[in-house]
Formats: C-alpha cells, sequence, structure tokens
C-alpha cells in the first residue's frame, strides 16, 4: 500500500513521491519502449516523454490503483509517436529519392530514368498511381486516399511496398 499512498502524494504535487514511483516502474518501462522500438536511444526518449508527460498529467489520474495501466497507456502513445514519426520520415526520403530520379528522367532519357519507367512498369496501376501522387505530385497519404478512396494507412502501405519493389527492381 506504500505505492498507493505516494501515487497520492504524487497527484497532490510531490515531486519526491512521484520520483520514487517512476524508480518503481522505470526498468519495467524501458523494457516495454525498448522490446516496442527496438534500441535504446528511442526506447530512453519514449521513457523521457512518457515521464515527463506523466508528471504534468498526474493530477488528472482519478484512481490511484490504475496507475500500471495508466502510465503504460501513455508510453504506449509516446512509442506510437515515435514509430509515426520515423515512418513518416523513412516514407519522405524514399519520395525524395524517387522524385530525384524522376527529376533525372526529365532532363533526357537517361539510363537511370529508363530504369525508373521500367521499376514503375512493375507496379500495378493502382501501385503506379499512388506513387506518382505521392512523388510527383507530392500529395499526402490523406490526399490520395481522397482521390483513390482508400484510408491513408492503406495508401502509406501501399505506397512503402511499391516503392521497396522498384528498388528492388533497380538493384536486381
Amino acid at each position: 500500500m506504500e505505492e498507493l499512498r505516494l501515487i497520492e502524494q504524487a497527484r497532490a504535487g510531490d515531486r519526491e513521491a512521484f520520483c520514487r514511483i517512476y524508480g518503481e516502474y522505470k526498468d519495467r518501462l524501458y523494457r516495454y519502449a525498448f522490446y516496442r522500438l527496438g534500441n535504446r536511444e528511442d526506447a530512453e526518449d519514449a521513457v523521457s516523454e512518457c515521464v515527463l508527460s506523466a508528471w504534468k498529467q498526474i493530477r488528472s489520474l482519478r484512481d490511484p490503483q490504475t496507475f500500471p495501466a495508466w502510465i503504460f497507456r501513455i508510453l504506449s502513445g509516446c512509442c506510437g509517436a515515435l514509430i509515426r514519426k520515423a515512418m513518416a520520415d523513412r516514407e519522405r526520403q524514399e519520395a525524395l529519392n524517387a522524385e530525384a530520379a524522376l527529376q533525372t528522367a526529365e532532363d533526357g532519357p537517361s539510363e537511370k530514368s529508363l530504369m525508373l519507367m521500367e521499376a514503375l512498369g512493375e507496379l500495378t496501376e493502382e501501385e503506379q498511381e499512388i506513387v506518382l501522387l505521392s512523388v510527383v505530385a507530392g500529395l499526402k497519404s490523406r490526399e490520395i486516399g481522397e482521390i483513390t478512396g482508400k484510408a491513408a494507412g492503406t495508401i502509406r502501405s501501399s505506397q512503402s511496398r511499391s516503392l521497396a519493389k522498384m528498388r528492388a527492381f533497380m538493384e536486381g
């Protein structure tokens, strides 16, 4: 029942009590984040964000007995945000790489641009449309989803798979 007392004190603004609670959970929080994110740096970032957020929100915790679920829900959200950011960064980089290749294609038929056209030809019509709307038109997945009638997540998945197919074709 010591933990419940500390949680109550933390809810009342006692920083020391919050630190002691964190001390009890830090290893489990880190392990969760590490296995979810796959690397030490991201796990540490997620736990830091979680702890800062939990401290700011501790007064909103209604039932001290729900603290474990509450703090892991916060951590899950922090991990999800890092995953979404990493995916967006990767998609942005792939789009920039493809855009650079398409830009080269506009300058005249080079070997690379011909290969890019062949790689596009390996895709289905729908995959081509998604890649071109993303790379050439610069549209976001939500906007492409509005055009195609598909969910933004489906568009991102299809775009990622399509760019990977193109990359494999061009490397192979």
